[in-house]
């Protein structure tokens, strides 16, 4: 009779238990509208095992609007190049990329284009100058931007430090048109289509029709929080559907390389370090717009922010990462 008692004590506090979590956080959500350093925030969620605990927006924002997520979207070519891989596309991280870029070459070409695999674009690793940044520019600048990220010179080794570099990833949604036989937006649309509440709008594309992979992709916080929760889950949707393979978030989330400026792991399109004690990953694009996940917590956290502004420089993507160590630390607290 005691442990029936218990039992449905236990059940009943429940309940008590997590409504003081969504307070805690909701409080603290709140509470950040006032803040001098988080002028650029224009929405949070937070969700544990898929449940909303709580979100918010800020100056008229909301969670269900259009933003541009920026290099966030490098995490969401990731996903397709390992499903790709998956349906027998790709062979894998180590394929070469020359013979599926050959018409693209520059003649004569450095020797060492041979020699970049699909991973080496993953993880930053492919050697060629960087397309991001002071060099962005004249990358987007240009007649044919596969052309012309294949034909920089060298700065380092295939395989060797960290570089940057947006083009890498456009060069990922170059190889997924070809062997896709579809846009790169065609391909999402159908792999991740069935991903409950996931969806992609406006996304830009170069001069040859090829759409920009890891930049200018337009989706709202709530689609971007589903695509976290995907990963959260290893790939698998809420009703048990296997989009991405297990192995390839974890492959995904295994540090390759680190950012010569903050010291972050990187793997294949995700960022990793620590905060609050617990381990996470995550994506981040220009401005601001971060996607958070905590393996630990079962946790999953989205910031959308004003894209206009810088976020590494002036130390705002820290303040953000601040945000997060406190509604971790609110999260244990309830």
């Amino acid at each position: 009779m005691r442990l029936i008692v218990a039992f449905l004590s236990f059940f009943a506090v429940l309940p008590l238990a997590v409504a003081q979590e969504q307070s805690n956080v909701s409080l603290l959500l709140e509470s950040l509208a006032g803040r001098d350093d988080l002028k650029s925030l224009k929405t949070i969620i937070v969700a544990q095992d898929g449940r909303t605990v709580a979100e918010e927006g800020y100056r008229g924002h909301t969670p269900s609007e259009s933003t541009n997520i920026k290099s966030a979207s490098k995490s969401i070519v990731s996903a397709l190049v390992g499903i790709a891989i998956d349906k027998g596309l790709l062979d894998g991280p180590e394929q070469k990329i020359a013979p599926l870029l050959r018409d693209d070459l520059p003649s004569p070409a450095d020797p060492r284009i041979n020699e970049i695999t699909v991973g080496n674009l993953l993880s930053m690793q492919a050697g060629l100058g960087r397309m991001s940044g002071p060099n962005y520019g004249r990358w987007v600048s240009s007649r044919n931007w596969v052309r012309f990220a294949l034909a920089q010179p060298f700065d380092d080794e295939p395989g060797g430090r960290m570089l940057y570099s947006t083009a890498s990833t456009h060069l990922l949604s170059a190889i997924l048109t070809k062997v896709g036989g579809k846009s790169t937006l065609a391909l999402a649309r159908e792999w991740l289509g069935r991903v409950e509440g996931f969806r992609i709008g406006a996304w830009e594309r170069d001069p040859q029709g090829i759409y920009l992979g890891g930049n200018q992709m337009a989706m709202s916080a709530r689609s971007l929080l589903a695509f976290g929760e995907l990963y959260r889950n290893r790939g698998r949707t809420e009703d048990g559907q296997q989009i991405v393979p297990a192995d390839w978030v974890d492959l995904s989330w295994q540090p390759r390389t680190a950012s010569r400026f903050t010291g972050d792991g990187y793997g294949y399109g995700w960022f990793m370090r620590r905060i609050g004690g617990d381990d996470v990953y995550y994506a981040w694009g220009y401005g601001g717009q971060m996607l958070y996940v905590v393996p630990s917590l079962r946790l999953t956290v989205v910031m959308t922010s004003d894209e206009s502004g810088p976020s590494a420089r002036n130390g705002y993507r820290d303040a953000l990462h601040g945000v997060l160590a406190e509604i971790m630390a609110a999260m244990k607290a309830g």
